[in-house]
């Protein structure tokens, strides 16, 4: 009895074992190999820059933009882009001002690129004094980015993606991650605007934003028309809304277990349908660039359950933000980001 109990146990044990071994071996992140890390440029004709964005060309060419001036906010901000092939970047130039007249400018703001199933490549940007006040202008390029079309706004009422890049549906429509920041109440809410294949034809889509303060959602997709917004927002917490018809209807907002100290964060759905992160882990200082000074990237199979696989940034202080997360068609990760408000830093890994 005593020798068929201890066997009996024996086995219960093994059992857990496997089952243990098994979850843990699910929940591993493979290797992660670091294929290059620098900064896009050494010197540059501006004085400060913010704000980058990523996206794929042909031939695995990488274009990167960003606003550039004297500060954030300043006249002379403009939008600046370059273009990495053969693993150089180009000399930065400027795609983008906000030139009204000869007496009258304003600053840039938030570039987004974003190439369309169509072929066509999309700079979106804002123009005006503040974020409370500032409104949207496009261009558009057939060619890469080598030449854009005149800036054209678009329709009232309406932003596009404010710094994060949309998604093309498998039904071409275009969803673009908006959000607003009021000029009397103070208030921040996101809201989904959506397209047709060829950029025409807009609506907007209001999210349930409860008692949240929150800005610059990004997008992430799944199986059956599911898709997850997660947002930057005053709260110390990145928070999200779900859709389960292709962002047509959202849920209500709700918190993540993923600290965020009011800084601006992206994530990618990549093709393996597992969902990728970067963003800064601590919580918000007393001044709003502290919090700012470790950037990780974290991994997540349902983008319930997330998991910190690689540290970008690891300081005590300094401002390390406002990154933006591609996949090329290699499966190789492009990352893009702030360092200091003086540089715009580029990283491109390998999960294995």
């Amino acid at each position: 009895m005593q020798f068929l109990a201890i066997k009996k146990l024996t086995s219960t044990y093994l059992v857990l074992l496997l089952l243990v071994s098994s979850a843990d071996s699910k929940a591993q992140v493979k290797p992660i190999k670091l294929i290059q890390s620098g900064f896009i440029f050494d010197n540059a004709p501006f004085a400060a820059c913010h704000a980058s964005t990523l996206v794929i060309l042909t031939d695995n060419k990488i274009r990167c933009a960003w606003f550039g001036g004297k500060f954030e906010g300043s006249k002379d901000v403009s939008i600046w882009s370059s273009t990495r092939s053969d693993n150089k970047w180009s000399k930065p130039v400027e795609i983008a001002n906000g030139i009204q007249n000869d007496s009258l400018r304003y600053p840039c703001w938030n570039p987004v690129l974003f190439k369309a199933i169509n072929g066509v490549l999309y700079l979106h940007y804002k123009v005006g004094p503040n974020p409370r006040s500032w409104w949207a202008e496009y261009k558009t390029s057939s060619d890469n980015g080598k030449t854009w079309s005149a800036a054209k706004k678009l329709p009232d009422g309406f932003l596009g993606p404010i710094k994060n890049k949309p998604v093309q549906l498998a039904n071409g429509n275009i969803l673009y991650p908006s959000s607003t920041e009021s000029l009397d109440e103070k208030k921040w809410l996101i809201h989904i605007e959506q397209s047709d294949k060829n950029g025409h034809n807009w609506k907007k889509i209001e999210i349930d934003c409860d008692t949240f303060g929150v800005i610059q959602p990004s997008i992430l997709t799944y199986p059956n028309g599911t898709l997850q917004l997660l947002c930057r927002s005053r709260q110390n917490v990145i928070v999200q809304s779900w859709s389960d018809d292709n962002g047509e209807t959202w849920s209500k907002l709700s918190k993540t277990n993923l600290p965020n100290p009011n800084s601006g964060s992206d994530a990618v759905t990549l093709r393996s349908g597992r969902q990728l992160l970067i963003y800064n882990p601590l919580e918000a200082g007393k001044n709003w660039w502290e919090g700012r000074s470790v950037l990780k990237l974290a991994i997540s199979d349902d983008g319930k359950n997330w998991k910190d696989i690689y540290t970008l940034e690891n300081h005590t202080e300094g401002e390390y933000s406002y990154p933006a997360i591609i996949q090329g068609i290699n499966d190789h990760i492009h990352l893009s980001y702030t360092s200091l408000r003086k540089k715009i830093k580029y990283v491109e890994l390998l999960i294995d």
